[in-house]
């Protein structure tokens, strides 16, 4: 890459990390304020000195609906967050995981082993 196509990429990707952290800090901030500091889904409890671990996650996965009164946002710890974006990733890629009733298997592998030992 030249010199002015990475000086690009540098500008671009500085430009985006920017308007991501001045859009997490608008909701982030409004989200601290209306909700108390606990893991919607762990129930761990933060305080000013971990709160950097207690993220915002937007229920509908898009992270630019967000409505004033936090419909949209529910608090959870790092762990709880990452775990369900790899959820919501699987069923994006997978479907819904969770059927009805599966079919017995039909297919038995010993069905002829007596006839075989005999041999």
């Amino acid at each position: 890459m030249t010199q002015a196509g990475q000086s690009k990429l540098d500008r671009v990707l500085a430009q985006q990390r920017e308007y991501k952290a001045q859009r997490e800090k608008g909701y982030r901030e409004q989200a601290l304020k209306l909700y108390p500091w606990i893991c919607g889904r762990c129930t761990r409890e933060f305080t000013h000195k971990n709160l950097s671990e207690l993220t915002v996650h937007h229920r509908d996965h898009n992270h630019d609906n967000n409505p004033s009164d936090g419909s949209n946002w529910e608090l959870l710890c790092l762990y709880c967050h990452d775990n369900e974006h790899s959820r919501y990733e699987e069923l994006v890629q997978y479907g819904d995981t969770t059927e009805t009733k599966q079919q017995a298997a039909t297919y038995n592998p010993f069905a002829d082993l007596k006839a075989m030992m005999k041999k």
